[in-house]
């Protein structure tokens, strides 16, 4: 009975989720608007700190509006787009939100991303500038000659870490770039006339995503997406208020932080604990003395606190609301027993759908409900196909079994893809039900499941992500991306990668099973290094199985199924194995006894 009275207690925020519409795309509504208004509403309230340095809102919207002033003096104009390759501070997000009120889009690029990677995701928005933080400037200069950008499009804005941290660092500005940082303080604080007249159909950002295939796929997020995005998490997921703070650890080039981490203080007024990066130890020493009482989250992040040792810190925790994804049951465990958090809203989306899920009404392990309309479609994983009947339809998932997840296309949840319109089309599936209807493929398995009483909305449990993407330290990775690169090895003939779970840990390991040219032998150290220098360390391949053969099916598409099943148990496997161990540049041959550690959980993964 107390578990229905709680629930019928929480109509007053299942209410909005049923009936909040997204800004029309004629509307004039924009983040940067929403973010002017709460500096205004909350002018002298604490609006984001961040290595010592807290500023109120009304401070955070005169930087803003100087940086704003600053890029329209270097030309920037609505309708353009920048690429921003900075780490988390607070110049970062003063970047994205002035650019935002001057209507321009930031492509927000991984900072992990070196070489062809880099390069493709720079150019494929078509930037007009580059802003690069000094932090990173290397990542750019390694590259910069095979941009079509030239000097003086890039940016440079000064990282105040360097200095701080090492009295011998002198910064150096290139050359070839302009420094952002020398006259922002002579800057106009004012706000801009523009920003009042953006529509929430214009480009907010793009996120950029593995996708399916090939490289990196650039989300296009208008304001539209965001807001609609954005207000349900801090009004129902967060249920967020303006004396609320933050806990922001998350990198922002990646939508879980930058939506609903950000989106939700920008819709509520709560302030900000931002943090460059996430530190195991530091967490709740610094929940306990910033009073956060938010915390957005991965479930990668999460496991890492689970396995620290218990401490003081840790007890009475400010915490009252966590709001993510990926939280794996046993973990979740961890945070209502150990962790005392009173609610966890766990949520399911990704930065190119359509539609999101979120655990309302706080029940455990689910990532709650939708209000779109979804279909749940069977899946043969031997031959990686949908299920269909005699007459090529669908075959829908019983209730409670696992299926592929398709989202209806609609003028409330709209779909408004990639970049490329080719990669957008790929996801997009017609004629499911009805002639002209049109659904968007996520690419992930999930069931509905039973949590009690829900007011009749059905629930659902995350289960997969299919083969062509999987997720490791926190990143999606693109099965084809990996491969091409490492086709693009010397010694290799052809690559099939795939992704393998490691106990203990969240998410699967990349593995490759090559085949090598004929007559070449194995140059491990050559091969290493080439993996080390071309691809981010998320990407990197754990595995590597030597085969003579690549295993096809008729139609000549790599086969997967047994090789995600053998995985890297050399007890049943003939091929040699090598083995990429935490901290190491060289893969190695797996050996009996390292492989027991990795099956006794005792890796260092």
């Amino acid at each position: 009975m107390s578990e229905i009275i709680r629930v019928i207690k929480d109509l007053t925020s299942v209410l909005p989720a049923v009936m909040y519409r997204p800004p029309k795309d004629n509307e004039k509504k924009s983040l940067g608007l929403l973010f002017q208004n709460t500096a205004q509403r909350y002018a002298e309230k604490s609006a984001i700190i961040f290595e010592g340095r807290e500023l109120s809102w009304g401070r955070f919207n005169a930087l803003v509006n100087q940086f704003a002033h600053s890029f329209k003096k270097q030309g920037i104009a609505r309708g353009d787009c920048v690429a921003l390759l900075m780490e988390n501070r607070i110049e970062m997000l003063a970047c994205f939100f002035a650019l935002a009120k001057l209507g321009a889009a930031t492509g927000f690029i991984n900072t992990s991303l070196q070489g062809r990677s880099l390069i493709h995701c720079i150019s494929i928005t078509e930037s007009k500038k580059c802003i690069v933080g000094e932090e990173l400037i290397d990542s750019i200069a390694n590259v910069k000659d095979e941009l079509s950008l030239k000097d003086k499009d890039y940016l440079w804005v000064k990282d105040d870490a360097l200095s701080r941290d090492n009295a011998d660092h002198q910064s150096v500005v290139p050359s070839w770039s302009v420094d952002l940082t020398a006259d922002l303080a002579e800057m106009p604080t004012g706000n801009l006339a523009e920003t009042a007249d953006i529509r929430a159909s214009e480009r907010a950002c793009y996120i950029f995503t593995s996708g399916t295939t090939g490289l990196p796929k650039a989300a296009l997020i208008l304001h539209r997406r965001y807001l609609a995005a954005a207000e349900p998490y801090s009004r129902i997921a967060f249920r967020a208020k303006q004396t609320d703070r933050l806990y922001l650890c998350l990198p922002l080039y990646h939508f879980t932080g930058l939506g609903p981490g950000v989106g939700t203080c920008l819709f509520s007024g709560a302030s900000i604990f931002l943090r460059r990066r996430f530190s195991a130890s530091q967490f709740w020493p610094e929940t306990q003395k910033y009073q956060t009482t938010l915390f957005v989250y991965v479930g990668e992040l999460c496991r890492y606190l689970a396995m620290q040792k218990t401490s003081s810190a840790e007890a009475n925790n400010p915490i009252q609301t966590m709001v993510g994804n990926g939280l794996r049951p046993d973990v979740w465990e961890v945070f209502r027993q150990r962790f005392k958090i009173p609610r966890i809203s766990e949520m399911y989306g990704s930065s190119e759908g359509n539609a999101i899920f979120i655990n309302l009404l706080n029940k455990d392990k689910t990532i709650g409900t939708t209000s779109a309309k979804i279909l749940l479609v069977k899946y043969d994983f031997d031959v990686d196909e949908m299920v269909r009947d005699k007459k090529g339809k669908l075959v829908e998932a019983a209730k409670g079994e696992p299926g592929v997840l398709l989202m209806k296309i609609d003028e409330r949840f709209k779909f408004d893809g990639y970049q490329d319109k080719k990669a957008s089309n790929s996801k997009v599936m017609t004629g499911v039900r009805k002639k002209g209807d049109r659904w968007f493929n996520t690419g992930d398995v999930i069931k509905q499941i039973d949590v009690g009483f829900a007011l009749g909305l059905a629930h659902y449990e995350f289960v997969d992500r299919l083969g062509d993407t999987f997720r490791w330290r926190s990143e999606n990775v693109s099965t084809n991306e990996v491969g091409e690169i490492l086709n693009g090895n010397a010694q290799v003939e052809m690559a099939n990668v795939y992704g393998v779970p490691i106990p203990q840990v969240e998410g699967r390991a990349g593995m490759a099973a090559i085949t090598l040219k004929a007559g070449q032998h194995f140059d491990v150290d050559e091969f290493s290094q080439y993996v080390i220098n071309e691809m981010p360390a998320y990407a990197r391949p754990v595995f590597v199985r030597i085969q003579p053969a690549a295993e096809t099916t008729v139609t000549f598409k790599l086969f997967k199924a047994n090789l995600r099943k053998e995985a890297y148990d050399i007890n049943t496997i003939d091929d040699v194995v090598y083995v990429l161990k935490p901290k190491s540049s060289c893969y190695e041959i797996l050996d009996s006894d390292f492989y027991q550690a990795i099956v006794n959980g005792q890796h260092g993964y």
